[in-house]
């Protein structure tokens, strides 16, 4: 029976406006769906007009200005549909999906349908859970005394994994499908038992213990940062009184 990190795969990534994700916004979106290692990716891609001024230090990531999404991009309301839909279909196909630090990115999501389409991720799933793989969090689970960062440009160094193009979001999620492939043969003994639906109710107990050790961290150094402990989905922000 084939493992399932050398089985059908897809990755999900986002270029915003920042790093906020209760205010930020989408201005690209990629869909990487591969069905099995060495073959081809079939991609997607959305690039967004988020009606909002993109600043300067995003477009020095990404390399989107202002200039270029108000004239290429998309509005937000039907991008964020298709989006939303392309991801419920890899939940029906029972494909796992691949997402790099998955409660940045899906809680931006969220907050899109929220703010363009009155709706929210989990009414797309209702049909079918989605299976998240993250590799930040079985990375720092399965070699959790490697010193050093784990962005994904050091988990590609790490892995052996090609990066061309970073802050691309097509390039950033196959490269992310691809580091998981390589954990998932890298620590195979202790991974290949597990189904995705098993690994996506680990991880977020993984990432809620990581969270507390990172919050410990920053109270130790006198950081006043609050590390959210909720994967993959942050949960809404109560309701300003």
């Amino acid at each position: 029976m084939t493992c399932w990190f050398e089985g059908p795969l897809a990755a999900f990534d986002t270029e915003t406006t920042g790093v906020d994700v209760e205010t930020d916004r989408i201005v690209s979106a990629a869909l990487v769906v591969q069905d099995a290692p060495g073959l081809r990716p079939r991609i997607s891609r959305w690039l967004v007009n988020p009606g909002v001024p993109v600043p300067e230090a995003a477009t020095a990531v990404h390399g989107l200005t202002e200039e270029h999404l108000q004239r290429n991009g998309r509005w937000p309301a039907p991008v964020m549909y298709e989006i939303a839909e392309a991801l419920a279909e890899q939940a029906v196909a029972g494909r796992p999906l691949v997402v790099m630090n998955a409660p940045f990115d899906l809680t931006l999501l969220d907050r899109e349908l929220r703010r363009h389409r009155a709706s929210s991720l989990g009414r797309w799933l209702e049909r079918k859970s989605l299976h998240v793989l993250d590799p930040r969090v079985l990375d720092k689970h399965l070699d959790r005394y490697r010193k050093g960062r784990r962005t994904l440009t050091d988990l590609c160094a790490h892995y052996g994994v090609p990066l061309e193009g970073a802050h691309d979001a097509a390039a950033d999620a196959q490269a992310a499908l691809e580091v998981v492939r390589a954990v998932g043969r890298r620590f195979a003994g202790r991974l290949e038992r597990l189904s995705p639906a098993e690994l996506h109710t680990l991880q977020a107990v993984w990432h809620a213990g990581q969270a507390r050790g990172l919050q410990a961290w920053f109270a130790l150094n006198g950081t006043e940062e609050a590390v959210d402990p909720a994967w993959p989905l942050r949960p809404d922000l109560p309701a300003a009184a």
